[in-house]
């Protein structure tokens, strides 16, 4: 389950889309490649920082951020977009309620191995770990591609989506349910564009092209010259429509400490770890499909 499928495949997405601006490319990347993803559920997941009072609020402004994105994209929300938990699974591993956590346990139960759900998920892993605890029969019916953590030789995992909820990172690879781990710095770190790149390639097509701009360029605070930015959660999508953007190896899975460390013990069940990610192939399949769009 952990080799990657030709074909088109059965694919959820689990994003916190308000939190910053990479979550708004995967979603527009992944609908616009119908050939690849045939995207069944739009899962808001709990984020929490300065944009937000609690999870809770995070994941309701990243729910509302999913339909302005399919607004933009003359795509009906309707079936399509959940909203996930407005808490995290924590160190209790408490199970947390949400439509998002009963529709991906109802289309787990749907799959099978050798028709596994793709469940890519660019947030907290809360929603997902809230689905495990409740129907932990479903770990062998999808495979979980999770853009979250550092390298696993990085000085540390205070990664955003890891460390906001600990406790829903180690019921997921506690579970043995399949992943790809797509880790941010040392692997995803220069997944980068410029406003320049922008500009010329994204903000000319349309209103979501706009849209995605607008949203690049507000990340540019100080107007900087030769400012870069991070579009870390484009790196699964990527992973998902060629495997060698995305070089990956087998590796066992780290055990997550409560200190928000990763032990490791060569005995446990494996995943597929992306050890590099080639940003040109990425951007430019995006750059193409957005141009495509408009003709």
């Amino acid at each position: 389950m952990l080799a990657p499928r030709a074909g088109r495949l059965r694919c959820v997405l689990d994003t916190d889309t308000y939190n910053e601006i990479d979550d708004q490319f995967a979603i527009v990347q992944m609908l616009l490649s119908p050939d690849r993803f045939e995207l069944q559920a739009i899962y808001a997941a709990p984020f929490h920082n300065d944009r937000c009072n609690s999870p809770g609020e995070g994941m309701e402004l990243s729910y509302v951020e999913v339909l302005r994105l399919l607004d933009r994209l003359d795509t009906p929300p309707d079936g399509l977009v959940y909203r996930g938990v407005t808490d995290y699974v924590g160190p209790d591993k408490l199970a947390r309620p949400a439509a998002a956590v009963d529709d991906l346990v109802a289309r787990a139960r749907a799959s099978t191995p050798d028709d596994p759900l793709h469940v890519v998920a660019i947030a907290a892993l809360s929603n997902i770990a809230s689905a495990l605890l409740v129907a932990p029969e479903i770990a062998d019916r999808m495979v979980v591609i999770w853009l979250g953590g550092h390298a696993l030789d990085w000085p540390h995992q205070q990664e955003f989506n890891l460390r906001q909820d600990v406790g829903a990172v180690q019921v997921v690879y506690d579970s043995g349910v399949p992943m790809v781990v797509v880790p941010c710095m040392g692997v995803v770190s220069h997944l980068h564009s410029t406003i320049p790149e922008i500009e010329d390639q994204v903000e000319p097509h349309g209103e979501i092209g706009r849209f995605l701009a607008q949203r690049f360029k507000q990340y540019n605070v100080d107007n900087a010259v030769g400012w870069s930015k991070e579009i870390w959660d484009m790196a699964p999508v990527g992973w998902l429509l060629d495997p060698d953007w995305a070089p990956s190896i087998l590796v066992p899975t780290p055990i997550m400490t409560s200190d928000t460390t990763y032990s490791f013990d060569r005995s446990r069940h494996l995943m597929r770890y992306v050890t590099f990610v080639h940003r040109d192939p990425i951007l430019r399949d995006l750059f193409a499909k957005l141009a495509a769009r408009m003709h």
